[in-house]
């Protein structure tokens, strides 16, 4: 795992380990004092911030210094305003944009589920409709039938 560590000299030259990579991107802090000591053929000078792999078991893998890789850092995000305050107001107009579209998403579903109630609706009304025509030509054509027997029985009956 990659470490960010400064070289402290206490009785000898130890690591002190300040962040933990978690990712690519995500680095943590370590609140606490964590020293890893050095071996004495490194030839690193007091307060010099290294970038150090260790492995599993606590043993320095690799150790480089790290003025390079804190320029990337600088140049990165410092020179472009991307500060802790830019983030997190980044991050807040994101959970905003999230909101705002589970709002949204939220009112379209209510407006498709009220548009297929009404398409029902007017479903059901169309079937209702043609029935009362059905009905109402039934009708018709009794009257009509009524009718032609009224007025044959009417000129039969004359």
């Amino acid at each position: 795992m990659q470490y960010l560590a400064q070289v402290n000299k206490l009785a000898k030259y130890h690591l002190r380990l300040l962040a933990r990579q978690e990712s690519e991107n995500i680095w943590a802090i370590i609140p606490e004092e964590v020293f890893v000591p050095l071996k004495p053929e490194n030839d690193l000078h007091d307060n010099l911030l290294v970038l150090v792999e260790l492995s599993s078991s606590g043993e320095i893998e690799n150790l480089e210094d790290a003025t390079n890789w804190v320029i990337h850092l600088v140049q990165t995000y410092l020179t472009q305003g991307i500060t802790p305050e830019f983030l997190q107001q980044e991050a807040e107009r994101a959970e905003s944009w999230r909101q705002s579209l589970t709002v949204q998403n939220q009112d379209l579903g209510r407006r498709t589920l009220e548009l297929e109630t009404r398409r029902e609706q007017i479903q059901a009304l169309e079937e209702s409709l043609k029935r009362e025509k059905e009905e109402l030509e039934a009708q018709r054509q009794q009257v009509q039938a009524l009718e032609e027997s009224l007025k044959g029985k009417l000129n039969g009956g004359e």
